[in-house]
């Protein structure tokens, strides 16, 4: 089996007295799309400027394509980076900053030019080749900072937040850009986000950073319905946890009440995780294998979804989330005593190990 296309061994990265990233190891096959999430702070723009040479790690073994690059040079890797900030050249125009990589490396005028067309056509922006960069609108740059990284066709492209700065509208229409030519090209894309919509429409697997350690590495479905933490639980968010003991195999005592599960450990303390579309407000009469009283404290609409935030007994925060028709016959104004059911098949218990609420 051939090695993956990336590999970080054990990678440390330190900054004085301070690690940014700690033992990471992950292994990246040709033609994935992974995201890297995590909050401020957790490593996950060292750990990507460390792929493209920007920094060294302190310990640990980087490989691309199989060759160790722990001491290459940004200059010498084929690791192109599209920037938060996009890095467009302002004293060249649209044509000129996708031709700059091919020029670095020695092509003719002719074959750049021809090579850097090619890229603006399938970006669609052609006819702005000869325009200044800082008249065009974000989206437009967008799509400039993409065709000058990938005009020299890279085997790795690094994105580095790219669509922060852009309207949520422009974000989506980005979002089937890039994931239509990743699939296109067969590239390998490792992109760094703060945004869960935006790793989870567009990446293969997904990798959650937390104090520079790997907490989860996962298909997106996987890190939605069984998150390997209470962290990460957290992170992703809209997320329901619930503690308490185990009484029997099927049975978690909580201070919300008796809560059913598939399985247990009988005497172990219990972390749940029940995600919020897996909760429902229960109507009158209905019945529901887990059924716990709250208080309604907010409504969020996000187009036609709908999240219910109430409050249980115990201050716990809970979470529901429904299509807006669903709401007729609810009442679910602030202060609305409410109940709300779940399955004990959509009960996720997180594992041992991560009781302490750390990373895994």
């Amino acid at each position: 089996m051939s090695e993956p296309l990336v590999v970080l061994d054990k990678v440390e990265k330190q900054f004085g007295d301070f690690t940014a990233v700690r033992e990471a190891s992950l292994e990246i096959g040709a033609g994935e799309f992974v995201a890297i999430m995590g909050p401020s702070g957790c490593g996950k723009t060292t750990t990507l400027r460390m792929l493209a040479g920007l920094d060294a790690p302190t310990s640990g073994e980087i490989r691309i394509a199989g060759q160790r690059m722990n001491e290459v040079s940004a200059h010498d890797r084929d690791t192109p980076m599209v920037w938060q900030t996009l890095a467009l050249f302002p004293f060249l125009n649209v044509r000129e900053n996708v031709e700059f990589g091919l020029k670095m490396r020695g092509v003719a005028a002719p074959e750049r030019k021809k090579r850097a067309m090619l890229w603006l056509e399938r970006m669609e922006i052609a006819q702005f080749a000869e325009r200044n960069v800082e008249i065009l609108s974000g989206g437009q740059r967008q799509r400039v900072a993409l065709a000058r990284s990938l005009v020299t066709e890279p085997q790795l492209l690094l994105l580095d937040e790219p669509l922060s700065a852009l309207d949520a509208h422009l974000v989506i229409r980005m979002q089937a850009v890039l994931t239509k030519l990743q699939r296109e090209l067969g590239i390998t894309f490792v992109y760094v986000t703060h945004s869960q919509s935006e790793a989870f429409a567009m990446a293969d697997r997904v990798v959650i950073m937390s104090q520079g350690e790997i907490a989860q590495v996962g298909s997106p479905r996987d890190i939605y319905r069984a998150p390997a933490s209470r962290f990460v639980a957290e992170f992703v968010g809209r997320n329901n946890i619930l503690t308490g003991k185990a009484i029997s195999e099927a049975e978690v005592d909580t201070k919300l009440g008796l809560v059913s599960v598939v399985q247990t450990t009988p005497g172990a303390p219990v972390n749940m995780v029940i995600a919020a579309d897996m909760m429902h407000v229960l109507r009158e009469g209905e019945m529901a294998e887990n059924r716990i009283e709250a208080t309604v404290l907010s409504e969020e609409f996000v187009g036609s979804v709908v999240t219910v935030f109430l409050e249980g007994d115990d201050g716990t925060e809970l979470k529901v989330q429904m299509q807006e028709r669903s709401l007729t016959g609810l009442d679910l104004r602030a202060g609305t005593r409410v109940a709300l059911g779940w399955s004990a098949a959509d009960t996720h218990i997180l594992p041992d190990r991560t009781q302490d609420g750390g990373p895994a």
